[in-house]
């Protein structure tokens, strides 16, 4: 049993293939969603704790975010770790500072979230395990990550995996569980192993809708039984693509699946367009270059206006060439591709 220590991890963003939008209970997913992890949008958190001075029960905690105080990031992983204390008591006991970096900018159309909360998970639990004395496997450690991680941020279950995770039961998919994500790197073509995701910053101003608010509006939306159920038609299907390396297939999952979750934003109530003029006119250009060229080049959104381009690495060099040519000289592009989940660094 450790009383005192420090622990740091890293993990990164992922893009989802099939998106994860609507839930239930304690953040529970209403369909089964598919990702890719991805390698250099990540987050640094490191865990420190000490016994307490005192026996107030309230939780002790100073967060700092990119070595300063800031409230705003402070609150949510607050709120995480009170709707978790429950389980772990020594929280209660013990003085916590958690300081934390990204490697890529706020609003820059990756999902921090994502990545802030399944690191702080990872050392939550990886502290845990040092002050009790457990024990555990590493695929039981990254079950019991990611179900705390999706208590902070639904997508922030995929985010410890490597290559790729799926998470959200389906009837069809008997491993795939609504408490945690399961990784499917062993499931993928090789082609998708190196597989790259060019985001590119459309704005980065702050989303006109919360994610947290985008979910519950599903709840009244006239077609979201429509959309579970094409959820999980996508993601049975998907899965036999990423394994045959059907590229075309799986292109046409990732374009519908990103044109899906903007149309169920624009039918809700009250309606939001997360898109941006410059959204659309990219996604023409994209399609353009790839009937021209033939060229396995394929876009999604998250729920806001930016772009992420995913392609094979064999296109990286007519990818990069179309770039140069399609966006102007201020146009922001965010290099990354497909990387290898959580990892412990100290």
């Amino acid at each position: 049993m450790v009383d005192s220590g420090m622990i740091k991890w890293e993990s990164p963003s992922n893009i989802a293939i099939v998106k994860y939008w609507g839930k239930y209970g304690r953040q529970m997913p209403r369909n089964t969603s598919v990702s890719f992890t991805l390698s250099e949008a990540k987050t640094i958190t490191s865990f420190f704790w000490e016994p307490k001075e005192n026996d107030n029960p309230s939780l002790d905690i100073s967060f700092l975010f990119e070595g300063q105080e800031k409230p705003g990031f402070a609150q949510k992983s607050i709120q995480f770790l009170n709707q978790v204390a429950d389980d772990f008591t020594w929280l209660k006991h013990h003085k916590i500072k958690i300081d934390t970096t990204n490697t890529f900018p706020h609003s820059a159309g990756i999902a921090s979230s994502a990545s802030g909360m399944s690191a702080l998970a990872a050392c939550l639990v990886d502290a845990h395990l040092s002050i009790t004395g457990e024990n555990t496997d590493e695929d039981a450690f990254l079950k019991k990550v990611s179900s705390y991680a999706r208590i902070g941020s639904g997508s922030a279950a995929r985010s410890l995996f490597k290559s790729a995770a799926i998470w959200g039961k389906n009837e069809r998919i008997p491993y795939a569980s609504d408490e945690y994500a399961v990784g499917i790197e062993n499931y993928l073509h090789p082609i998708f192993l190196d597989f790259h995701d060019d985001i590119i910053i459309v704005s980065n101003k702050e989303k006109s809708v919360s994610s947290s608010a985008g979910h519950g509006l599903m709840e009244g939306n006239p077609y979201a039984p429509a959309r579970y159920a094409q959820a999980q038609n996508h993601s049975f299907d998907l899965m036999d693509y990423l394994e045959n390396g059907d590229l075309k297939r799986f292109g046409e999952i990732l374009e519908l699946e990103a044109m899906t979750l903007h149309a169920l934003m624009m039918a809700s109530t009250p309606s939001f367009i997360l898109m941006a003029p410059e959204s659309l006119h990219l996604i023409a250009k994209i399609r353009s270059f790839r009937n021209d060229t033939g060229l396995p080049v394929y876009f999604t959104l998250d729920a806001g206006p930016n772009i992420h381009l995913l392609y094979p690495d064999d296109c990286k060099t007519e990818v990069d060439l179309f770039l140069k040519d399609t966006l102007s000289a201020d146009v922001k592009v965010i290099k990354d591709r497909v990387g290898q989940g959580a990892q412990k660094l100290l």
